[in-house]
């Protein structure tokens, strides 16, 4: 098997992660390519006893890898993404930052949860896209999907802005709010959340728009069919506003028309029996911890 392994940052638990996994590799010998910039930061902290191949870019990737590693938190996840495209890698999440609910293998299960993806014994999980168009877009961006929202918010202002809403055509509501969030299932336990969005469960067909800290106070996340094309127009008092995919920032004129929909490819996330996204959903926003359980 060949693995590609990822990371953004060295943190202080890096160390003991890539000892660990290394020890794992020893047993099923797979053939493993760095990213150029992580391989140099474990070169020089000695963490590396032999030569291993590298890459730079998703455009060294193929769908002759088997398996892509990200080392990290959510936000490494969702880079990850970005290299991955649509070349079907599956991604497997080691977490070394806090909450973790895309990269759920933990620091302490890696020697015994990673040597299941040499067994084949783990589930693909595939999470649904959002694209985003809009006229003056840069036409050479191929990275205009998110794996967790589409975000528009307000710039240069404390003022809220107006975000004018259509589904597949028809009006539903001008938000007076901080912005609007467009999410994915997967987004779901993200951005949306904190701004009072319900749990959609990974595999639902479904997306949910959330706003953020609306005016009218009426306003509620709505759930919607994934299918649906959702139009945007934003007014404000200022000349832009702001569009992220994921973490992912541009600026775009005020009344420009947005057009937001599902993607047409899935990023393909690994799920192994021991970390379902349910048992996530106790772990991580402690569901059941109450002393009648």
């Amino acid at each position: 098997m060949k693995i590609a392994v990822y990371g953004q940052y060295y943190k202080d638990n890096t160390d003991d992660i890539i000892e660990k996994m290394l020890r794992v590799f020893e047993d099923f010998n797979p053939e493993i390519v760095f990213e150029s910039n992580l391989y140099n930061v474990l070169i020089e902290k000695g963490l590396l006893d032999k030569p291993f191949g590298v890459f730079t870019g998703h455009e060294e990737l193929d769908e002759g890898y088997g398996m892509f590693i990200s080392i990290g938190g959510d936000g490494t996840m969702l880079r990850a993404a970005t290299l991955v495209r649509n070349k079907n890698i599956p991604i497997m999440g080691i977490n070394a930052g806090r909450l973790g609910f895309l990269a759920t293998v933990q620091q302490e299960n890696i020697e015994a949860l990673l040597p299941l993806i040499f067994e084949n014994n783990y589930k693909i999980s595939p999470r649904t896209l959002l694209t985003i168009d809009y006229e003056g877009k840069d036409a050479a961006d191929d990275l205009d999907y998110a794996l967790n929202e589409v975000t528009v918010s307000r710039k240069d202002t404390t003022s809220m802005i107006t975000i004018e809403t259509r589904l597949n055509g028809e009006y539903l509501n001008s938000y007076w709010a901080d912005g609007l969030i467009v999410s994915t299932p997967t987004g779901s336990t993200g951005y949306s959340l904190s701004c009072g969005g319900p749990v959609l469960m990974p595999d639902v067909n479904s997306l949910v728009i959330t706003p953020i800290a609306p005016h009218n106070l009426n306003a509620r996340p709505l759930v919607i069919p994934d299918d649906t094309e959702i139009e945007l127009r934003v007014s404000s008092r200022e000349e832009q506003h702001l569009i992220s995919l994921d973490s992912r920032i541009v600026s775009v004129n005020v009344e420009t028309v947005m057009r937001i929909k599902k993607g047409g490819f899935k990023i393909n996330l690994v799920e192994f029996p021991q970390e379902k996204f349910l048992v996530t959903l106790r772990k991580k926003l402690l569901w059941g911890e109450d002393k009648r359980n």
